[in-house]
């Protein structure tokens, strides 16, 4: 594949610090004084500061982009700091969105950066993305990875999406207005969501904190190439990164035969089915807080309280007395028979949408006196045990 033309032009005249600053990508005869003009021209809008987000946001103020736009209503948690390193412990508690432009500002006071402390929807969406060159996508969830898709598709821009799950990472360049036909999007990938809780989130399966740095610097290497026009970016590629076997392979995608165009932004939560309709069915009215478990525990109520995480997450923290049967056990129908017919039966995860989709199968399998923990282990420790471990 041939590289693209540049997608910003060189507008912005490098100054003397300038020329001593990025000396090091002016001597690259692909890059040169051009190439870095047109980085210090490009306005590049990056979604979350989280994992992906941190190494993106990092790299490319080193680079010189000369505006960087962040979207992020998250405040710094301290479970982010083990990966997400454009925060530090003094964050913990603050906007996101701030700590990161903090960040910045410290390793390159010239670039412009925007803030855009809101949850991107589809109200927001398109309008936001016209107003910058390049997207680079670092969000965690297939909702949103949908709309950025969606809304890029809309509003003509390309953008880089990475993703990470424990040890494996993702990296391709969508973009459906590419030059010459050659674009493919995420839905050439993914044409449909998977069903709820198929695939666990990075909060339920874990991520090792280094490869968002690998994946990070993948994704930020390709918005320069996009931006400068050199190289072969993964358009129309898609990269697959497996650190335990430090193995990178690179898939060729094509276009969905049946794909139609993307003409409009829709429900992605309700695309995706974050909880599937059944699991909503299941809890209405089978659901118990936190206060309410502990106050039937307490009064000597005769209650299996059943914890449907894995066995990592157990190690990490638990509610005293109960038992551990993961999920997947239960939906296989494996760990049916470990479930008291005729006793009453509180499920609980992480944060409650695992336990409500087994709550579901529970009640298909004609268990009546089955019901969940609102807001799961995490609602637990917050309200009934703080001194309790969160993760």
């Amino acid at each position: 594949m041939d590289s693209l033309p540049p997608l910003v032009m060189p507008n912005v005249e490098l100054t003397k610090e300038d020329v001593t600053r990025y000396s090091r990508h002016l001597i690259i005869p692909e890059v040169g004084v051009a190439g870095q003009r047109r980085l210090a021209s490009a306005k590049v809008l990056v979604i979350g500061a989280g994992g992906l987000g941190s190494p993106a946001l990092l790299y490319l103020a080193a680079a010189g982009v000369g505006t960087l736009g962040i979207v992020e209503f998250d405040t710094v948690e301290g479970s982010n700091l083990q990966r997400q390193i454009i925060h530090g412990e003094s964050d913990v508690g603050q906007p996101k969105a701030t700590s990161a432009e903090d960040s910045i500002r410290r390793i390159n006071s010239s670039v412009h950066v925007r803030l855009h402390q809101l949850r991107l929807d589809s109200d927001n969406a398109v309008d936001l993305f016209r107003q910058y060159d390049l997207i680079v996508d670092g969000t965690d969830n297939f909702a949103t990875r949908y709309l950025v898709n969606d809304a890029a598709a809309l509003a003509g821009k390309p953008y880089v999406y990475g993703s990470v799950y424990r040890f494996e990472g993702q990296v391709s360049v969508f973009w459906e207005g590419a030059p010459n036909g050659r674009g493919t999007t995420y839905r050439d990938v993914y044409p449909e969501a998977p069903p709820p809780g198929l695939v666990p989130s990075c909060a339920e399966g874990g991520v090792l904190g280094m490869l968002c740095a690998t994946v990070g610097s993948i994704m930020v290497t390709e918005a320069v190439k996009l931006i400068t026009g050199i190289g072969e970016p993964l358009l129309g590629r898609l990269m697959i990164y497996d650190a335990l076997r430090m193995d990178f392979t690179t898939m060729t995608l094509r276009r969905a035969a049946n794909r139609r165009p993307i003409d409009r932004l829709i429900d992605y939560e309700e695309f995706c089915g974050v909880v599937s309709g059944e699991a909503r069915d299941a809890v209405a009215g089978s659901t118990v807080t936190p206060r309410e478990l502990y106050d039937l525990l307490k009064a000597g109520e005769d209650i299996e309280v059943i914890d449907v995480r894995e066995p990592a997450e157990w190690d990490i923290v638990h509610i005293a007395g109960a038992t551990l049967i993961p999920k997947d056990l239960i939906l296989s129908g494996e760990a049916l028979s470990r479930l008291p017919e005729h006793k009453q039966i509180v499920l609980h995860c992480k944060t409650g949408a695992r336990s409500a989709e087994v709550l579901a199968a529970l009640k298909r399998a004609g268990f009546t006196n089955a019901s969940h923990l609102q807001g799961g282990v995490i609602a637990w420790a917050k309200q009934v045990e703080p001194g309790l471990p969160v993760y």
